[in-house]
């Protein structure tokens, strides 16, 4: 009888335990990624030595700012074809991959090469964040861990999300987020067994920081008072616009990156063409080198012009979108966050001017930073808590769920896949979109069995039963048969294929050709429980029986049953209809004049 499923697994408690161990390690990763990230850009910028992380817009060095980024091109793009193509681009789709194709298996050498060429990438100008090359860092790591030791391809996988998480809240000091973002994009689940871990290694992780750090919100806002039902529907308003904004930004970012692959020349000198445009335009808009972080805090300040805004949002999308469609290293988080704040504050601005609109610029623009993720990752969760946590201002939940819901629902009606999965989708790659509870779970199998089961007694001779099973009898055309002894006592199950065997043992009786002891399960079983044991027996019935007598048979299920459970699901999502007869409680009419 199959086993039945528990709602903690045993093996929840060691994964736990190696979750937590990665947190502590994403935390110090994390903070060695900053500081080599800083290294860098003082190195570059300033020429100084010097591990503190800096906007690089205060250098004096004029014109050959042009040539920084071009050189960080040209190492990413020697370290990418002599170390590992997978350093190219933000890291979530490579990781998502390897979890959907690989059993979560990342090569060893990602552990060092994603940081390093990402922090030369970023040190030199580009115009990304840390957070993305830190997730893919943490998940290399946790799957390094998940491929030394002895563990399940599940447990692999909550190992590579439990070290992205942790080292996405060992940045930005956002936990939950953090977990959010990993039952999003990499675990395609919510179930304890994976939740567990992933969350205690996001808070191991964010204590060390704490720690280390301090408490303070990462992106710190002046309190913003709740939202008004006017100012509700313009952020609801806003919202929609950014998610087709979202839309826009995916298919210009990919359309960048068809046009690199039409280049004559090697995909390896691809990130020092991105790095050109990144230098020409970071001399022309200094703001728009390196992770940007100022100019997020500078967003919600709303201390900004609008001529600034929009400048910053065109020149950030078009720098941006360059360097990540040439296939360098970087992030797409702290980018998105900066192009839709620019956007969101530059129309909180225009709507603030309307009497009785209660507009806030700054939540505005914070809507629109998180509703920019929203619509271009499909991680609506993590964007819409991500946001709250970066700034620790309760008074903008409301807000950000109305925008980030509304450019989530614009996006998905308007594009098929998410920024983070279209590079994958694109190799054919299927990643699932939604994450419903299995129908088969829900349903038992003292629900779904038939119960009148066509038996053959254990006493009757082989030949006798072949005989019949050419009679054209309606009952002699199954596939299998339950064999019982005349007390009712079952035997065990013959196929068609195993009653019509050799002639020469004709003579025997049905219990002489039973080898193996029956595949059962209980009527209180799931469907889903049944259909794995049915893996694991490699065949395609099971004998019920009841779980007070489990020789006593009660019913037989097949595959066939397996899939005529799903035809109910399939109805409640098909079919439209009215489950109040308006016309039936209506009352009834007078008498006709």
């Amino acid at each position: 009888m199959p086993r039945r499923e528990r709602t903690v697994e045993r093996r929840t408690l060691p994964v736990t335990v190696l979750a937590i161990l990665l947190g502590i390690i994403a935390a110090y990763v994390a903070k060695a990624l900053t500081a080599l990230i800083g290294l860098v850009t003082n190195l570059a910028f300033f020429g100084r030595i010097d591990t503190a992380l800096v906007e690089p817009a205060g250098h004096h060095l004029g014109a050959w700012v042009i040539v920084l980024p071009i050189a960080g091109g040209l190492v990413v793009g020697v370290m990418a074809r002599w170390g590992s193509k997978a350093i190219r681009g933000h890291g979530i789709p490579e990781a998502m991959e390897q979890v959907l194709l690989n059993e979560s298996r990342i090569p060893p050498r990602m552990t060092w090469l994603k940081p390093l060429s990402s922090a030369v990438a970023i040190g030199t100008g580009g115009p990304f964040g840390a957070e993305g090359p830190i997730i893919a860092t943490g998940g290399a790591i946790g799957s390094l861990l998940g491929q030394v030791l002895h563990v399940t391809a599940d447990e692999r996988k909550t190992l590579l999300a439990a070290g992205a998480a942790a080292g996405m809240a060992a940045i930005f000091s956002a936990p939950v987020s953090a977990v959010l973002l990993a039952v999003e994009l990499l675990l395609f689940e919510r179930r304890a067994r994976s939740l567990i871990p992933v969350a205690l290694a996001t808070v191991t992780a964010t204590g060390i920081r704490y720690a280390l750090e301090g408490s303070a919100a990462v992106f710190p806002m002046q309190p913003i008072s709740p939202a008004t039902l006017p100012a509700l529907a313009l952020y609801v308003a806003l919202g929609a616009v950014v998610g087709i904004a979202s839309v826009a930004v995916t298919r210009l970012t990919y359309g960048i990156e068809d046009a690199f692959e039409r280049l004559p020349i090697h995909w390896m000198w691809w990130p020092a063409i991105g790095g050109l445009a990144v230098g020409l335009i970071g001399y022309a808009v200094p703001q728009t080198l390196g992770v940007g972080y100022a100019n997020i805090e500078q967003i919600l300040s709303g201390h900004t012009t609008l001529a600034f805004l929009a400048l910053l949002c065109v020149a950030k999308l078009a720098s941006w979108s360059i360097a990540l469609g040439s296939g360098t290293s970087g992030g797409t988080l702290a980018p998105l966050f900066t192009i839709g704040g620019a956007f969101g504050a530059a129309a909180g601005i225009a709507l603030a001017s309307i009497p009785g609109s209660d507009v806030d610029p700054r939540v505005a623009a914070l809507v629109g930073m998180a509703a920019m993720f929203a619509g271009a990752s499909r991680a609506v969760l993590t964007s819409v808590v991500f946001a709250f946590e970066i700034t620790q201002q309760p008074h903008g939940l409301l807000p950000l769920l109305a925008g980030c819901m509304t450019a989530y629902l614009v996006s998905g009606q308007l594009m098929g896949n998410s920024i983070m999965t279209e590079k994958i989708a694109r190799r054919g790659v299927r990643v699932p979109s939604e994450y419903g509870a299995d129908y088969l779970d829900r349903i038992t199998v003292g629900d779904a069995c038939t119960r009148e089961v066509v038996t053959l007694p254990a006493a009757q001779l082989l030949a006798t039963t072949r005989a019949w099973l050419f009679s054209g009898d309606p009952d002699a055309g199954h596939q299998g048969y339950p064999i019982v002894e005349a007390d009712g006592r079952l035997v065990g199950v013959l196929t068609r294929r195993d009653l019509i065997g050799p002639a020469e043992r004709g003579a025997e009786p049905l219990r002489a050709l039973v080898t193996r002891a029956p595949a059962v399960v209980g009527e209180d079983h799931s469907l889903r429980e049944a259909a794995d044991h049915m893996v694991d027996e490699d065949i395609g019935r099971l004998v019920v029986v009841d779980a007070a007598e489990p020789t006593r048979m009660t019913g037989f299920i097949t595959r066939g049953d397996l899939l005529a459970a799903h035809a109910r699901r399939l109805r409640e999502s098909r079919e439209v209809g009215r489950a109040w007869n308006l016309r039936a409680t209506r009352a009834p009419a007078g008498p006709t004049p």
